[in-house]
């Protein structure tokens, strides 16, 4: 049976951050959760939130901008 609750430190090892960072997206309501006895994150939020966020940086939770791919393209020419 394929898994369709994921805990906080599981979701945090698919994206690839830690579990303080799953918390903080869950507390601004970025990302949906319940509680059964520790927060779960149903498999259909994590692929929604990922649509829905697809393009974005969450460097601040409370200003979650468009992505400046320009900054991207000047750190790749520095790293050259």
């Amino acid at each position: 049976m394929e898994d369709v609750l994921f805990t906080v430190k599981e979701t945090a090892k698919l994206f690839k951050c830690n579990g303080s960072f799953i918390y903080s997206l869950i507390k601004n309501g970025h990302l949906k959760a319940l509680k059964l006895g520790q927060y779960k994150i149903p498999k259909y939020e994590i692929d929604d939130f990922l649509k829905r966020y697809i393009g974005k940086d969450f460097s601040d939770l409370s200003n979650v901008r468009d992505l400046d791919f320009n900054s991207i393209e000047r750190s790749a020419e520095i790293c050259q």
